[in-house]
């Protein structure tokens, strides 16, 4: 947790650019170092986040604010992990796990904007990126969010920035809203902000851990979804008449998982963040044209763990933008779960 003086520093270097509707390129320019050691080579890993209160919504679309605060768990060793090198030629050259990517791929062409970004220091300079996955891509397993994590803290270290976690949070978020919260581990809290240039909005660590806390991954499909995560949440916030309702009940929702979690009240933390997560289905749904993510799969997976849950086992469930399921239990029911679900990959997130 940043400190008084800490945060005061912190805002007082960024009063000087209250200007607002203002691009990446200008927002960058008005904070970051006013030089920068050459890009030398840096490699980092970042952990992919489970939220289990959602973020689902932009009040900026270009500066990737939040319309509701979010809170997440990080997944340990689940994530990616990214290596940026200085490169002579004129375009940058982006490789996802171990395939080159097409200049004019959508992954490419978002890796080279990020990096344009610190291009104000040497606007010629390319950069070969190399990331891996540990989780499929763009399969609603928030690859995204620790994929920009770690290209984020790489090119910290590559041009020497040696940037706070607060600004770092602050520039992930320009690549991928989530990518704010996987800078951390354990629990971390993205905070919405109210102000227009965002500089309030960004994604601080919980001190509280629970030991014995288990996300499991069913994975119901890997493959990349059709419509991706800042298309659907545009579309919903355009055109679902049930989104109105939704800031309202993730300020709620916000706010309960932040008790579960100081009082370590399991029922509580499950409930919400499966209601949560059905809430943002909910408006997907009521999406024109309508988004559904789920599958088949997905939803007898839903039916099997109420079920399960009717007859005594502690079992909730969780969901981003995609068809996969993220299963939250304890660790005195993990025999019980793995019985039900063969090959669920399960991870502890503060141990046992």
């Amino acid at each position: 947790m940043l400190s008084y003086k800490e945060h005061k520093a912190l805002k007082d270097r960024f009063e000087t650019q209250l200007r607002v509707a203002m691009n990446k390129t200008d927002f960058m320019t008005g904070w970051l170092p006013k030089s920068a050691t050459p890009g030398a080579s840096a490699e980092h890993f970042a952990p992919s986040n489970i939220a289990l209160c959602k973020y689902w919504g932009k009040r900026d679309t270009e500066l990737n604010l939040p319309v509701n605060g979010s809170l997440s768990v990080s997944l340990d060793h689940l994530g990616s992990r990214t290596r940026v090198e200085p490169i002579d030629g004129e375009t940058d050259s982006v490789w996802l796990n171990g395939t080159q990517q097409r200049p004019d791929s959508r992954f490419a062409k978002r890796v080279s904007a990020f990096i344009d970004l610190f291009r104000i220091y040497h606007p010629e300079q390319a950069f070969r990126v190399t990331t891996e996955n540990n989780i499929p891509t763009a399969a609603g397993l928030a690859s995204s969010a620790s994929g920009f994590a770690a290209l984020t803290k790489a090119m910290n270290d590559a041009f020497k920035l040696e940037l706070s976690d607060t600004e770092l949070s602050v520039m992930a978020r320009m690549g991928s809203g989530s990518a704010c919260r996987s800078l951390f581990d354990g629990f971390v809290e993205w905070q919405m902000g109210v102000r227009e240039d965002g500089m309030d909005s960004y994604a601080l660590p919980l001190e509280q851990c629970w030991p014995g806390l288990c996300v499991g991954l069913i994975h119901v499909d890997e493959n990349e979804k059709s419509v991706d995560s800042r298309a659907g949440m545009q579309r919903t916030k355009e055109t679902a008449h049930l989104y109105q309702s939704w800031p309202m009940q993730a300020a709620a929702d916000l706010s309960k998982l932040q008790q579960a979690i100081a009082e370590r009240d399991f029922a509580l933390l499950g409930s919400v963040a499966e209601q949560n997560a059905l809430s943002m289905h909910a408006t997907m749904i009521a999406s024109w044209p309508p988004l559904l993510y789920w599958q088949p799969d997905s939803v007898a997976a839903m039916q099997k763990i109420w079920k399960l849950r009717a007859e005594g086992l502690a079992l909730y469930f969780t969901m981003d933008a995609g068809p996969n399921l993220k299963l939250l239990f304890e660790d005195a029911s993990r025999g019980a779960v793995e019985a039900q679900f063969p090959g669920l990959e399960v991870v502890q997130p503060f141990g046992i």
